[in-house]
């Protein structure tokens, strides 16, 4: 198996791509970035230098995912999001010179397992997307978004629990339930975790 660049793609020479995974036309894929096995970058998508996506990612068409990103498995950043990189971003220095990379710290946003950016949402770094998070679209993401929490707003909010299946989570009893699949969620203390019982 081998990963499928098309022609308009720019993709760097020390960028690493797995196997099975697929850049699509006029994405760029910056110097030392590792995608995993199995991921997809959209039309026009930007990952950015150093970037590191785990296995069968997905990032839609327009999206940009700066450096230093960190993506672990099975996350999907949706069309056109953004995932920044500069708590405070200005073009020139207090003096009026022109900023270099020297001037600033990168300061990443990791999304962990399973989560989903939702189309045009922002998460603004330095944050972490709990894993099977779901940030809904147009989303801007100041703060951390605890695992399985649905979030949304401006600046984003939780307004529930979604599962493994991307479905937003039922009340059942002193359980949550996923209308999709069954299976079922127990809340203790903020934390929301899966059980071994299913309906």
């Amino acid at each position: 198996m081998t990963a499928r660049i098309v022609d308009s793609a720019d993709v760097a020479t020390t960028a690493r791509i797995g196997d099975g995974s697929s850049v699509w036309h006029l994405a760029q894929v910056r110097e030392d970035a590792m995608l995993g096995e199995g991921c997809v970058v959209g039309r026009g998508a930007y990952i950015g230098t150093g970037v590191e996506m785990g296995r069968h990612c997905k990032v839609q068409n327009y999206a940009l995912v700066y450096e230093p990103a960190r993506l672990a498995d099975g996350v999907f950043v949706g069309p056109a999001a953004v995932l920044t990189n500069d708590t405070y971003p200005r073009a020139i220095n207090p003096d009026g010179s022109l900023k270099s990379a020297s001037d600033w710290e990168a300061v990443g946003v990791t999304i962990e397992e399973g989560a989903a950016i939702g189309a045009r949402a922002v998460c603004v770094a330095p944050v972490t997307v709990g894993a099977w998070a779901t940030v809904a679209a147009g989303a801007v993401v100041t703060k951390d978004v605890a695992p399985y929490a649905l979030v949304a707003g401006v600046p984003a909010k939780q307004i529930g629990w979604v599962g493994r299946s991307g479905a937003r989570l039922v009340p059942d009893g002193e359980q949550w339930r996923c209308p999709i699949s069954g299976q079922r969620y127990a809340l203790t203390d903020g934390v929301l975790t899966e059980t071994e019982e299913n309906a």
